[in-house]
């Protein structure tokens, strides 16, 4: 017996085992003797059929052998799941460091949607709708035609302020005419009340020196019919310098005369302004029953059909402007990094086939809360704070794709690289 090997125990003290043995019997194994492990030749002998006696027997390996094999395949494994493990778990170290790194300077959020300019189209003058030349959704360009208004009475009014027009035109044209000649007349006028004066006053001087001759004369060289004729016609001559004075007087304002005139030309080129004014408006008017699209966009939300009766001022559609951004309302807590011209990367939950690019355009200075319709007052009450969202404009640079809409509102996903 080995130094090494333990002595073996009594017969009385072994705890037997039942075993099963090749041969079918049962045999009894001690406690401390270590069970056979079956070896892949045995378990495939277990699954093929079922021998001669003779057969197994010259066949059966003994229980050493197969143990000292298995335990140089653990051991030979053994290094291999080190390494394995090793590397597992500096995968995992570095793929966490890695993770770390490459989102510490990332921020998103989910509160974000698309938007764009809507512009509210309202007709400006009344009407009843003669003709809808657009349906819904339709994509328009910048003044085509949406709606025609009913344009008779429009017609008639511009026909009414181009009559008005051409008799202001007359009377202004006729007026002028009389300028002209009043600009030759007035100071002609002058000249001759001038010169009749002059030659009254040369018949009155005749007439005083036969008055003064017929006094001169004695009674008996004339007659009183002579003295009474001679006084007759100084007192004619008297009154007739004072009539032709009176009209000098008349006529001498001709300046003045000529402003008078030349004052009603320019109220009368009032008047052609005035009907030229109404004239302009009757036909802006009368534009305004094609209703034009302001901008390229889409149609939506029409209100309107044929028919139908428009009142002005009254909406009856919108369109949606082609340029679409994304406003983004991030926590306050994220904006610490965040500056105008910092990369995005926008998902779209409605396409997510798109990948959409940006940059950052501009932080609103102001919280959403501010300016909704009741701000918060902080100041009475009990305070409970409550991280803010602050809208983000950002402008996609890239990825759309024209065949896809983009609708104003819908949910999309930006990632801000802030660093």
């Amino acid at each position: 017996m080995s130094r090494n090997e333990p002595p073996p125990l009594p017969e009385s003290t072994q705890d037997r085992r039942r075993v099963d043995d090749p041969d079918g019997e049962l045999r009894t194994r001690p406690r401390g003797e270590r069970r056979e492990q079956p070896t892949p030749d045995d378990k495939h002998e277990a699954e093929q059929p079922e021998k001669d006696d003779s057969d197994e027997e010259g066949h059966e390996e003994p229980d050493e052998t197969s143990d000292e094999k298995d335990e140089e395949t653990r051991r030979g494994r053994r290094p291999f799941i080190l390494l394995l493990a090793v590397v597992v778990i500096t995968l995992l170290v570095l793929g966490g460091v890695y993770y770390w790194l490459s989102s510490r300077y990332i921020e998103d959020t989910d509160d974000a949607y698309t938007d764009g300019y809507t512009v509210q189209v309202a007709p400006q003058v009344a009407g009843r709708v003669v003709s809808l030349d657009i349906t819904d959704n339709q994509f328009v360009k910048k003044g085509q035609a949406l709606i025609h208004i009913d344009p008779r009475s429009f017609i008639n009014s511009r026909d009414q302020a181009q009559g008005m027009l051409d008799t202001a035109k007359a009377q202004l044209a006729g007026q002028m005419l009389n300028a002209e000649v009043a600009r030759k007349n007035f100071p002609a006028a002058l000249q001759v009340a001038e010169a009749n004066l002059a030659a009254a006053k040369a018949t009155l001087a005749q007439r005083q020196a036969d008055y003064a001759r017929q006094k001169s004369l004695p009674k008996q060289a004339t007659t009183q019919q002579e003295v009474d004729s001679a006084t007759s016609n100084l007192q004619n001559a008297q009154a007739q310098v004072l009539l032709m004075q009176a009209r000098v007087v008349q006529a001498e304002p001709v300046k003045q005369q000529i402003g008078e005139v030349e004052k009603q030309i320019g109220q009368l080129q009032g008047q052609v302004e005035q009907a030229q004014s109404q004239l302009d408006q009757a036909n802006l008017n009368l534009s305004y029953t094609v209703i034009k699209a302001p901008q390229d966009g889409w149609v939506t939300r029409r209100q309107v059909d044929l028919g139908n009766y428009a009142q002005a001022g009254q909406q009856i559609m919108n369109v949606v402007s082609p340029d679409v951004w994304v406003t983004a309302n991030f926590k306050e807590t994220q904006l610490d990094l965040m500056r105008p011209g910092q990369s995005v990367k926008i998902t779209v939950d409605a396409y997510p086939d798109l990948d959409l690019r940006g940059h950052v355009d501009s932080i609103q200075l102001g919280s959403g809360s501010k300016f909704s319709a009741f701000p918060a007052e902080n100041a009475t009450g009990n305070f409970v704070k409550i991280v803010q969202r602050v809208p983000v404009k950002i402008i996609i640079d890239s990825g759309l794709d024209p065949t896809v809409p983009l609708p104003l509102g819908i949910s999309v996903e930006p990632t801000v690289t802030v660093r």
